[in-house]
């Protein structure tokens, strides 16, 4: 079984800044791609962005150039640095990793509100 324990969120005006954290444990040999998703209100889960163990990263086309996704494979964290936040990026946050099979875990989520 594999835990995610997301961190992080909270209550931001319009243009400031967060980072969100997940640490991941458990079974987790073959974890490849670790993500973080949002939920607004009435919304489907979006993914937010990607990240191979290897670095490589992905993108939803609204954050590019304000989001920054990160992983530190020796302390089993990924991280979202968030910047110039809006009120559209209210949502829950969650983080998901999933094994090069095809398993997904998810975290428990945490609360992104951004005031204007």
């Amino acid at each position: 079984q594999v835990q995610l324990v997301e961190s992080g969120g909270g209550l931001v005006q319009s243009g400031g800044s967060l980072r969100l954290s997940c640490v991941v444990s458990g079974n987790i040999f073959s974890i490849s791609v670790m993500g973080w998703y949002r939920q607004a209100p009435g919304k489907q889960r979006e993914l937010v962005a990607d990240i191979t163990r290897s670095g490589g990263t992905n993108y939803l086309d609204s954050v590019k150039g304000r989001f920054t996704i990160s992983r530190d494979n020796a302390r089993d964290t990924v991280y979202l640095q968030m910047n110039s936040l809006k009120p559209e990026d209210t949502a829950v946050y969650y983080c998901k990793a999933d094994r090069r099979n095809g398993n997904g875990y998810w975290g428990q989520g945490t609360q992104v509100t951004v005031s204007s």
